[in-house]
């Protein structure tokens, strides 16, 4: 079907797109006016809740701890209240198992009051505790199938939220999933251990430096960007490798894509602007705080962005913002892709994660501040940091592996699979005269004073952006640009926890050896950074990470290169890391292995059915269009022939003759794939799929348009 055949198919709502943002947002003025409309917040609390169970609650919100059990049933039915209000007849203890995404079961108010009819009831015990079916979601080995019993626990510190049907709506709680012998099937329950674990070691560091701590604790914040592929849904559902696998699998390349960059930041067409008011209007009920938007380098691909917030929350509002992205893309006549490389040639989507560390004085810690104290802080957070990427960069790079992630990191938008960190020239200057001692003097720009002659004066404007670095710190933040757009970033959040607040253990307990020996503080600081300098600044490279000449240098420094999903997932079996993540209470050994066997797995399976799909496609579409182009060419050419036998057909028989040829190639090759995936064996099966693949994108370029069966990267990434 030809480009202007399948658009005139289209409906006209389709075509066009609304063309009109949700009519209750040009309703609204003042976004604060339904901010948060649909959550539970601490705001909201106060209107359902007595002074007491609001004080209690919002205690444990703010400060840790468990929540009190005496107030358990008046939250409930608090909550109950308000989701009635809105319209809600089910509640659901909303969770993230190990498949990445997240998982819900509704359950209704209702409940027999004995005389044939029904009473709306929501007790603490319903509230805190569910039991969802454990036996089939990914365990690693943890939950066989015939022990199927699971817990859900209600998390505090993330609101309760609404989620809108069609007719009514359901109360969502956020919760951790756990197996009935205590082991985390899930995401949430590692993440909020890491966090608790980080928070212990930076309060640590805080009382050395005569910070108080008491009723106080230290968060990580986190702004994940996250960056996705907008498409017409007519030409989604014509392609079966998308509705499968996210991704195309087969597709030319167009003459023109990206090359101009003249997609990236320019003007927002009407349909996608649609698109994103309704996005934020939903997102922004929901209490998450999405406020940028723009066009992203490749054609049709966009990215949005958040407001900073406590890393549990910004965790669960960007799972949410993945099924709300997919729901209002829908609405307008639009497919959502999330996949880390839907079309090959082009860029790939990225999910950047800026993490930070707010102490328990309030402060963001990896800001330099007004002060020496500050300062003094800022150093040790950024050593710290140093240490732990440097200690565990194979952890952290297994953090971020993936089937998809496998397809975009190394190439030209997406940082290399070598964790490297980037500070700039002036930090790097600063942290070079630490490792020498005593300096203190700035490159340029503005200094902040330490106040203590052996410890460097500061930059205040300390960086450049980097955008090849894998890890690069970019003023009062660090941003971790390799993980996936698809993916949980509970995953890496958990492990970038874990390893700064090992790094943050092993300072503390420097210090406070040297503080027992009544040594001047100032003094073991600086002999303390000086040691994490020395040992790991390898890890520090501030130039074009895409080069050639890094991956030389990285092997020269030690750096490991972990390329692919297989070779990435095998550290998680290594006694190090095995240690690191008991030491910090964070995994047992356990529950580490089942996530190495449950990742194994999940990426043998989609190299599998990705596999299965492209033998399918290649059969049953592909080839047969070729061969039936192949007899239309006979048959031209011996048409001709019979009217004028003097006619000079040369180049019709070389276009036969090329077309047989690589028609040939992909029957070969597809007999090659079948094998590979009748052996198991992921890599090969993987490389048998791109051998396919070039082979029935040479065809593409030979058959007719018309007679093409699946809609074109040209159709795809332009019209709309």
């Amino acid at each position: 079907m030809s480009t202007r055949s399948r658009m005139q198919n289209l409906e006209p709502g389709e075509k066009q797109g609304n063309g009109e943002c949700c009519s209750e947002v040009r309703a609204m003025e003042n976004v604060a006016d339904y901010f948060g409309k649909n959550t539970f917040s601490l705001k909201t609390m106060r209107n359902f809740l007595s002074e007491k169970a609001y004080k209690s609650l919002s205690a444990t919100i703010k400060e840790g701890g468990k929540l009190d059990p005496a107030i358990a049933d008046e939250v409930a039915d608090a909550m109950k209240t308000w989701a009635i209000s809105h319209g809600a007849t089910h509640f659901s203890h909303w969770f993230q198992p190990l498949t990445g995404t997240t998982a819900e079961k509704h359950d209704s108010f209702i409940e027999p009051d004995g005389e044939g009819g029904v009473i709306l009831k929501f007790s603490g015990k319903k509230l805190i505790q569910g039991e969802p079916d454990a036996s089939s979601f990914p365990s690693g080995g943890l939950r066989p199938t015939f022990e199927a019993r699971g817990y859900t626990g209600w998390d505090p510190t993330s609101p309760a939220f609404i989620k809108e049907g069609p007719q009514r709506s359901t109360l969502c709680i956020p919760t951790y999933f756990i197996g009935w012998n205590g082991e985390a099937l899930d995401k949430k329950t590692p993440l909020l251990r890491s966090l608790r674990a980080i928070s212990k070691q930076v309060c640590r560091l805080a009382e050395l430096f005569d910070i108080k701590t008491q009723g106080k604790q230290a968060y990580v914040t986190l702004g994940p960007e996250q960056e996705y592929f907008l498409i017409d849904r007519d030409f989604y559902f014509q392609r079966i490798d998308l509705v499968q696998t996210g991704r195309t699998l087969f597709g030319r390349e167009p003459a023109k894509h990206q090359q101009m960059a003249d997609h990236y930041f320019g003007a927002i067409k009407t349909r996608v602007m649609a698109f994103m008011e309704e996005l934020d209007y939903e997102m922004w009920k929901l209490g998450a705080p999405t406020t940028t938007r723009h066009n992203e380098v490749s054609p049709h691909q966009f990215e949005v962005a958040p407001v900073f917030e406590h890393a549990n929350m910004a965790i669960d509002h960007n799972m949410l913002l993945m099924e709300v992205m997919q729901k209002v893309a829908e609405k307008h006549g639009l497919a959502c892709l999330l996949h880390e490389k839907p079309f090959d040639g082009v860029n790939g989507s990225g999910k950047h994660m800026n993490w930070s560390l707010v102490g328990p004085d309030g402060k963001n810690w990896l800001s330099p501040g007004a002060n020496p104290h500050d300062n003094m802080i800022f150093l040790t957070t950024l050593c710290a940091v140093i240490k732990g990427v440097d200690t565990h960069a194979k952890m952290l790079r297994a953090s971020i592996a993936s089937a998809a992630n496998d397809h975009r990191l190394g190439s030209h938008e997406a940082p290399p699979a070598i964790i490297s960190i980037f500070l700039g020239e002036q930090l790097m200057d600063v942290i070079e005269q630490i490792e020498k001692g005593g300096a203190k003097s700035s490159k340029k720009g503005g200094v902040l004073e330490l106040g203590i002659d052996v410890l460097p004066t500061l930059p205040r404007d300390a960086t450049d952006r980097n955008r090849t670095s894998p890890f690069a710190f970019t003023g009062a933040k660090f941003e971790f640009r390799a993980a996936g757009s698809g993916m949980s970033l509970a995953g890496p959040t958990i492990v970038l926890n874990t390893i700064v607040a090992d790094a943050f253990d092993d300072i503390c307990n420097q210090l406070e050896k040297e503080k027992k020996g009544k040594k001047d503080f100032s003094e073991a600081l600086q002999k303390v950074l000086q040691g994490v300098i020395k040992k790991h600044k390898r890890v520090i490279f501030n130039g074009d990470n895409y080069s050639e000449a890094w991956a030389k240098e990285a092997e020269k420094r030690g750096l490991p290169n972990l390329k692919s999903t297989p070779e990435a997932l095998e550290v998680v079996k290594e006694e190090e890391s095995i240690k690191l993540f008991e030491r910090q209470s964070v995994l047992t050994k356990q529950e580490l292995l089942s996530r190495y066997d449950a990742y194994k797995e999940t990426y043998a399976s989609i190299i599998k059915y990705e596999a299965a799909c492209s033998l399918h496609m290649a059969r049953t579409m592909f080839i047969p269009a070729a061969l039936e182009y192949q007899e239309e060419l006979a048959s031209t050419i011996q048409s001709v022939a019979l009217v004028n036998k003097s006619a000079k057909s040369k180049a019709t028989a070389d276009l036969l003759k090329d077309l047989c040829a690589e028609t040939d190639k992909a029957l070969l090759v597809a007999k090659k794939l079948a094998s590979a995936i009748e052996g198991g064996v992921s890599l090969k099966t993987k490389y048998a799929m791109e051998e396919l693949r070039a082979a029935v994108d040479a065809l593409e370029s030979m058959v007719p348009e018309q007679k093409w069966p699946l809609p074109s990267y040209t159709e795809m990434l332009f019209i709309m």
